[in-house]
């Protein structure tokens, strides 16, 4: 029989005084018209700019997909 425990440092879960929460969301930006502009050289550069601005500003990028004309991404904010 498999126990499962559950630690506090390894789940996606915040805890505070009387509150446990966790925020996810799922972005979606799109180019002007749909134009096919992420290509090229220009998807890269756009992960890696947002994969710097997680890090600055403490937060987990869960999964990220850029396509020629959006870029989709989901994540965790973690404090």
């Amino acid at each position: 029989m498999e126990e499962k425990v559950y630690k506090i440092m390894n789940n996606q879960l915040t805890y505070g005084r009387g509150y446990v929460y966790s925020l996810q969301y799922h972005i979606v930006w799109c180019t002007k018209y749909r134009r096919q502009v992420l290509k090229n050289g220009a998807d890269t550069d756009c992960k890696a700019l947002l994969q710097e601005l997680a890090e600055e500003y403490r937060f987990r990028i869960a999964a990220m997909e850029v396509m020629p004309d959006h870029i989709h991404r989901s994540g965790f904010i973690r404090r």
